[in-house]
């Protein structure tokens, strides 16, 4: 391992630090929609999404930390949680990013259910990844018996990640383009919506690192990948709502007696 990569006291570190933004942000987020009586499955997959990564934390610290005192069984359940838990956080965050865009759509037209059927395949893609971890895991158990068993995922898990990866957040950042026409902007507040939804470039980039981390040969330097890829994921599913709940309130600073329409992504969109 190189003497550069990071150590175990620094991954926990950061586990705990980003963990603590995690739930600050999303609170933040649930607190903002139950204020304005607009919670939605968003908000109940963002919710989830911060459960998982609290439970990724303890998963995280337990397996780092003090190791040598639990049982090899249990040593290797940690590993498959945390391998879980990532997977649920990452992906709970894209799902709730996308019925955030499903929001802003009319109901009942072909783009909502195109948005909706293309939830459904994100959850199955979860899954899909998550059984992958398991086969190849499983099909090769040598690891189960190290000191701090780690699998070693190899090619065909970082290829796979790479692509559900990259597909997935281009979903993300164009799904916004195919809509956002319809609805009644401003230039300056259509580009202010792209690029709060195009901050899921930030994930692509820091899961692109964690697939490079495999391909190599996984590690601590791994570990911290995957602890900040699925802390940003999450930070990011929640800008939506906590970006345009600042404008909302410096517009109504700016005019209080009238307010500049501005969307707030949960209010249905109005055609032109």
């Amino acid at each position: 391992m190189s003497s550069a990569g990071p150590t175990l006291a620094q991954i926990e570190v950061a586990g705990i630090v980003l963990t603590i933004v995690v739930v600050i942000v999303t609170s933040f987020r649930l607190y903002i929609r139950a204020r304005q009586k607009r919670l939605w499955i968003d908000d109940a997959w963002a919710a989830l999404g911060m459960i998982l990564s609290f439970m990724l934390l303890i998963a995280e610290c337990l397996y780092l930390q003090d190791y040598e005192r639990y049982p090899q069984g249990t040593r290797v359940a940690l590993y498959y949680m945390i391998a879980q838990f990532f997977y649920g956080v990452v992906w709970s965050s894209r799902i709730s990013i996308l019925f955030t865009i499903v929001r802003l759509t009319v109901p009942g037209t072909i783009l909502r259910r195109v948005f909706i059927y293309t939830a459904i395949t994100f959850g199955i893609v979860w899954t899909l990844l998550f059984s992958q971890v398991w086969w190849v895991c499983e099909t090769e158990s040598r690891w189960k018996t190290q000191s701090h068993p780690q699998c070693d995922l190899g090619r065909g898990v970082a290829i796979a990640q790479i692509i559900t990866d990259v597909l997935g957040d281009f979903v993300l950042i164009f799904a916004p383009f195919c809509l956002i026409y319809r609805v009644r902007l401003s230039t300056g507040q259509k580009v202010r919506v792209l690029s709060v939804f195009s901050a899921s470039a930030i994930t692509t980039v820091v899961s692109l690192a964690h697939a490079y981390y495999i391909f190599s040969g996984g590690g601590l330097k791994e570990a911290m990948a995957a602890t900040v890829e699925a802390s940003m994921s999450l930070i990011v599913a929640n800008l939506s709502v906590v970006v345009a709940f600042i404008f909302r309130l410096k517009a109504e600073e700016d005019s209080p007696s009238t307010p500049t329409p501005i969307i707030t992504f949960g209010s249905q969109p109005k055609k032109r």
